[in-house]
This record gives structure tokens, sequence and C-alpha cells, in this order.
């Protein structure tokens, strides 16, 4: 499992479950108690709780 520590602003995650759209790369917009996240394939916009998003991450695409 991956650190929240080790994820910053503008990285580039991969998620375990594709998004409907069909990707799993998105792009960490904000970083604190809740992510805003951004899917790299249709720009779809959702801000998820930290806790949640340290369960959904499989780990980081590229860094910023």
């Amino acid at each position: 499992m991956i650190k929240l520590s080790e994820i910053n602003q503008f990285d580039k995650v991969i998620t375990k479950k594709n998004h409907p759209c069909g990707n799993n790369v998105w792009t960490v917009l904000q970083k604190g108690v809740d992510f805003k996240i951004q899917c790299d394939k249709c720009n779809h916009t959702v801000i998820i709780s930290a806790e949640n998003f340290k369960k959904s991450v499989k780990g980081i695409w590229e860094r910023n």
C-alpha cells in the first residue's frame, strides 16, 4: 500500500479499478483531508476522502 505522504500535487496515480471511460490513470489536483483527482482520458474530476484514496491507489505512474 502506498503512503499518502509520497504523493504530491500534479502526480499521476494508477487506480485499482478503471473509470467508466476505461482509463485508470488520474492526476492529483489537490491534496489534503480530501483529494481532488482528474481522469487523464475524459477530464472528469472527483473529490475523494484521503482514506478512500489510499485504498483505491495502486501506485504512482509519473511524478511531477
